[in-house]
């Protein structure tokens, strides 16, 4: 499984927000929408090897964590707004330490960034750290089948979070020269390990 984590610094920590107001009543929780959406859904079908966490630090009950599960997922349309209502439904939920589902493949529980961080570093998990002033994505051999990357919302990450991830991270990737929203890092990083997955299985097919 690939993992990504995005932290929303505004989203709205309770159920109570309007599907038609995402952008506003629920603290940007669009951002987070559409980078579910983007990293699990193909053209004709949905990434299924792939984990989306959203570190959930706004109003008015901070530090919760939604786990979207592409293996498992259920009732998930191509639209912000059906994104936006599975979060809903999760939000819905008492969260506790431990996962609780709230529909099929999406679970919800206490915690933060420093959870996750403890959690992937105990299973050997190769952390990266999204930026452009990191190392070129295109120049990294380093990149593995589980790869987890941290990226930000709007607001990206504070030197705190920054901090720790880079403590415990396999490195800082760039996957260009500007800053990008998070949805499309997503897609670009995706499309990256896409074509590396192909040159492998092209070598392996050669030998």
């Amino acid at each position: 499984m690939k993992d990504f984590v995005i932290i929303g610094h505004k989203a709205l920590t309770t159920g109570d927000f309007s599907l038609n107001d995402l952008p506003g009543s629920a603290g940007r929780m669009d951002i987070l929408c559409r980078c579910i959406n983007t990293a699990l859904f193909l053209s004709h079908g949905m990434r299924r090897d792939i984990n989306v966490h959203l570190v959930l630090l706004g109003e008015p009950d901070p530090g919760k964590i939604i786990r979207f599960n592409g293996e498992q997922l259920r009732y998930l349309s191509p639209d912000e707004r059906s994104s936006g209502s599975l979060i809903k439904k999760a939000l819905e939920k008492d969260a506790t330490p431990f996962e609780s589902q709230s529909t099929p493949g999406v679970w919800i529980r206490r915690g933060g960034l420093a959870k996750l961080l403890e959690e992937f570093t105990e299973n050997n998990r190769r952390i990266y750290y999204l930026h452009e002033d990191g190392e070129d994505m295109r120049n990294t051999s380093t990149l593995s089948d589980d790869a987890v990357f941290i990226l930000g919302d709007h607001m990206g990450v504070t030197e705190e979070e920054e901090g720790a991830i880079k403590a415990v991270s396999a490195g800082t990737l760039s996957i260009g020269p500007l800053s990008l929203h998070s949805d499309h890092c997503i897609i670009i990083i995706l499309n990256e390990l896409d074509r590396i997955g192909l040159k492998q299985t092209e070598a392996q097919s050669e030998t």
